[in-house]
């Protein structure tokens, strides 16, 4: 029994695999990848819940509160601002509930050129719980070349699931 504890304690604590897997001047793809210590189902659910573990220094209202995602068809990664606005960061094209979504749109200041993105979260079932893995993937025109973009995406990709897993981390299991 100790040997899978200590196990899930180091699992918990390894940082997030980020990569920027393809970068040129129209276009880029990066994944995020981390391995979580719940089921899967957990996992999947705690997604959703994107206004409790989303770095509010990455919105546009400054307000993690603000966002909300549900991953099923024609649902979005939409945030509200106060007085009525909103933006709507990515829509759900594809869902497999528990599984996998697949989400399109332009995050942060990709929103403002002509591009377009594809996420793909994927929830898979490994030994110890779960790995979750986000891979985003962007073209278009990009005013100055997306090569350039593509490692502050990653980066900042790569902090919302280190978020993401700390966020898991804390919830009871289920």
């Amino acid at each position: 029994m100790r040997p899978l504890f200590l196990m899930a304690i180091l699992l918990a604590a390894s940082p997030a695999a980020a990569e920027v897997l393809n970068s040129g001047p129209s276009g880029f793809e990066v994944q995020e990848t981390v391995q979580v210590v719940v089921p899967p189902e957990q996992a999947w659910n705690a997604l959703e819940h994107v206004g409790d573990w989303w770095d509010p220094a990455h919105t546009y209202s400054g307000k993690s509160e603000n966002m909300r995602m549900a991953l099923s068809m024609g649902a979005c990664l939409c945030e509200t601002f106060e007085g009525g606005g909103g933006i709507e960061h990515l829509r759900v094209v594809y869902a497999d509930p528990g599984k996998r979504a697949i989400l399109t749109g332009s995050l942060g200041p990709l929103l403002y050129e002509a591009t377009s993105g594809v996420m793909d979260l994927k929830v898979e079932r490994i030994a110890s719980g779960a790995r979750v893995t986000m891979n985003y993937r962007v073209s278009g025109f990009y005013n100055g070349g997306a090569q350039k973009l593509a490692p502050l995406v990653d980066q900042v990709l790569g902090e919302q699931m280190k978020r993401f897993r700390a966020y898991v981390t804390k919830l009871p299991r289920t």
